[in-house]
């Protein structure tokens, strides 16, 4: 029986351990569970944004694709929750039983402890049991078997009370947890039509925009011829003030026979100027590399709709994007943060809106598209402060943020900086 007793008690207390570690991964799943619904609800307010033109657009295409992903995403998180909670109900269900048990065996203890008092019972009168012994020493230890006796009753009785109350709240747990089933599956059924929904207006808007493929074909080219004339006039800046800065930084070398200027180890296989770095901007540099991954976004909230590289339209084939950085898509009056701290290389204007360039040591990330500049050249730059807000994209509906990182004068894919969450 006391075996029994303890196997009970060892088992009870792993599948509590047990119980303990679902209940924090339950809560992580929660957690991005709700980062997710966040990105589709802002996500909906940018497509509804881009509708306010009353005309099908690329941009709302692209938001719809990324919404059926996000779709997508959340339906998997629910079925994620939806197994760990019947792993849960299930565990739950077990500790209740094993607990019926426990009390089961404390009970069988707790009845045959009564039954030896009843046995006993004209030695439960302490002073007579006492004083009832042959000697001194005897005395001590029935005073000792009485106490021991008397407080082995007590700590039965708390036990069992306890361990009902644990019942109950096994039970009680058991209970919410399936109605928080109940729940998940609700929203997984809600999540399931909206995702058909939104796969139906895409395939609509596709249709739609096929029938002005003329016109999107102009408008991507025009694009595209705006954004290389930017990309140009962005490289002619940056190459120029590599220029003037390694002049500057010979010139103060040249007035201090004494000074070093710490050469980058950047290599070139062209003519593009290399960055000379001082030993701080090299300590900033080797800081912005150590961070890459985990940068923050420019934005505080957005949708990316474009990425790094060379590649077809998905919705217009015909026509090759060739992107230097990343497209994101915000609300009106968003501010443009800075990724990493760093001095102000330069403020453009550029077609009536404003190109912000940042630099830290040999790197460089470029905001472009704002419609306010909140700093100028040479202002010494921290993570995350504002330097402006984003511009309404010319000639279309919605605010666009357009976000670059270059090395010198080369372009690097910036979703390989920035972290995985805004």
């Amino acid at each position: 029986m006391k075996i029994l007793k303890w196997l009970t008690v060892l088992i009870i207390s792993g599948l509590t351990l047990i119980s303990i570690l679902f209940s924090q991964s339950s809560e992580s799943l929660k957690s991005n569970r709700k980062a997710i619904e966040n990105e589709i609800a802002h996500t909906q307010k940018l497509i509804n944004q881009v509708r306010s033109n009353q005309k099908t657009s690329l941009n709302e295409l692209q938001l719809l694709r990324r919404q059926i992903s996000n779709r997508e995403r959340l339906i998997t998180e629910l079925n994620n929750e939806l197994y760990q909670m019947e792993m849960e109900i299930d565990l739950n269900t077990k500790l209740s039983r094993d607990l019926d048990k426990k009390l089961e065996y404390m009970k069988t203890d707790y009845e045959r402890v009564v039954y030896l008092a009843y046995k006993n019972r004209k030695f439960i009168d302490k002073i007579t049991f006492l004083l009832s012994a042959d000697n001194f020493s005897q005395m001590y230890r029935r005073a000792r078997y009485y106490n021991v006796f008397s407080e082995s009753v007590k700590t039965q009785v708390v036990l069992i009370n306890k361990t009902k109350e644990e019942i109950e709240k096994k039970n009680a747990e058991i209970e919410i947890l399936k109605n928080e089933k109940v729940e998940i599956l609700e929203g997984k059924e809600k999540e399931v039509k909206n995702l058909e929904r939104d796969r139906t207006t895409k395939t609509r808007s596709a249709n739609q925009l096929k029938k002005r493929e003329r016109e999107l074909v102009k408008e991507l080219k025009a694009k595209q011829k705006r954004r290389a004339e930017l990309d140009r006039a962005i490289k002619r800046a940056i190459e120029a003030e590599i220029k003037a800065e390694n002049e500057r930084k010979r010139a103060a070398a040249a007035k201090k026979p004494g000074a070093t200027v710490a050469a980058s180890k950047t290599t070139s296989t062209s003519t593009a100027p290399v960055l000379t770095l001082t030993p701080e901007e090299a300590l900033v540099s080797n800081s912005f590399v150590n961070n890459k991954g985990k940068l923050p976004w420019p934005v505080a909230k957005g949708s990316k709709i474009s990425d790094f590289g060379t590649a077809p339209h998905p919705d217009v084939p015909s026509i090759v994007i060739d992107n230097k950085g990343i497209d994101i898509l915000v609300e009106p009056g968003t501010q443009v943060r800075a990724i990493f701290d760093g001095v102000v290389s330069g403020v453009l204007d550029m077609g009536g809106t404003k190109v912000v360039m940042i630099r830290h040591g040999e790197y460089l990330t470029v905001y472009q598209n704002l419609a306010t500049v909140t700093v100028k050249k040479g202002d010494k730059i921290k993570t995350k402060q504002i330097i402006g807000t984003v511009a309404k994209v010319p000639g279309g509906s919605g605010y666009e943020l357009h976000f670059e990182v270059w090395k010198n004068t080369s372009t690097l894919n910036p979703s390989q900086w920035l972290s995985s969450k805004y």
